[in-house]
Parts: C-alpha cells; structure tokens; sequence
C-alpha cells in the first residue's frame, strides 16, 4: 500500500510538470538525504491542490508508514509561504485607494470566486488561483529587494538604504496586463 500511495503521489506531480519536486520526493524515498526544504513541501501542496487538511493526513500518514519525516509538518509550510508567496508582507498606498481594504495578508485567492459559473464554461474539477495585484506587486518588489539595494549602493545611495521606500508604477508598465477586473465579491483591483 506504501507504495502505491508514493507512485500515485509521484505519478500526480510528474502530470503537472513538477519533476524538481519528485525528483526529491523519491531521492528521498530511496534513502538518499533528509526531509523536503517546507519551500519545496509548500510547492508540493500548491501543485498538487492539497488543503491544509488533506497535506496534514498525508504528512502523518508517510510518517507513520516510512518511520521518517520526508513531509514537513503544516507549520512549516506557513512560515515558506509567509516568505515566499504574495499577500504576507506589509505596505500601504498612499493616498489610500476607494473600496480596496487596507488589509494586506489577503493571500491566495480563489480564481473562479465570483464569477458566473456555468458547465459549459469550465470543466467541473477547475481549479485557478489568482492574488491580489497589490499584493502580488509587492511581493515581486521583496524578491528583487537585494538587487535594488545592491543597486543602490553601486549608486552611492547608502544613506536611503533603510527606506522607507516609495514606489510609483507607471501606467502599463508592470507587465502583468489588465487588471481591472475585480476579484470575485472581494475589492476593485487598484487602477495602475
């Protein structure tokens, strides 16, 4: 049973192209090494359209069966996904925008939320997951952060190193195309 559950578990991450992961998954399994990095057990989940629920049956029951902690457990996970996807680290627009919460830790959200669904327009098994602009905005500001403070430094700009930082996108110049649809019952996107 072992191991058809990990084939089966191998076999869904192949089909979604996410062979880094499985190659460790079963390096792992092999005897080779430790336990997953919790960036790579949260891309697992993600990738794999586990809820936390069903990632923590499966993290205990694989560590029940093998007697090693291959998974990490859910906590773990949170910390990365603090660290690693939109919606986690603070910011504020100023002046603030009309009906979009100043709320920043909104995380993922469900792609089809709101929106008309019919079975002529999506398949029934469906699954998309979309962020907020600003959010996600921010996060690819956090993810250049030591590029742009190495660039300031090349620049002799040691003295704003510790910011604050004021950040002004121009119009279409983002590169992540229209976003003024809203996201489901949540906020209008901000307008660039």
């Amino acid at each position: 049973i072992k191991a058809v559950c990990m084939t089966l578990f191998l076999l869904a991450l192949r089909a979604k192209n996410e062979h880094k992961q499985a190659d460790e998954l079963e390096a792992i399994m092999q005897g080779k090494g430790s336990g997953l990095h919790p960036a790579v057990c949260l891309a697992i989940r993600i990738n794999t359209f586990l809820s936390c629920s069903q990632y923590h049956k499966m993290y205990r029951t694989v560590k029940a069966v093998t007697g090693r902690q291959i998974f990490q457990p859910l906590h773990a996970l949170r910390t990365a996904e603090k660290a690693l996807l939109p919606g986690y680290h603070p910011f504020e627009w100023k002046p603030p925008l009309k009906n979009v919460s100043t709320n920043t830790e909104v995380g993922i959200i469900d792609g089809l939320s709101g929106l008309p669904l019919s079975i002529d327009d999506y398949p029934v098994d469906t699954i998309a997951k979309r962020f907020r602009y600003d959010a996600a905005l921010v996060c690819a500001l956090k993810d250049m952060e030591e590029e742009i403070l190495e660039g300031m430094k090349a620049r002799n700009l040691d003295d704003y190193l510790n910011g604050p930082f004021t950040v002004v996108v121009k119009e279409s110049c983002d590169g992540m195309g229209d976003v003024s649809e809203k996201h489901g019952s949540g906020p209008a996107v901000p307008e660039k």
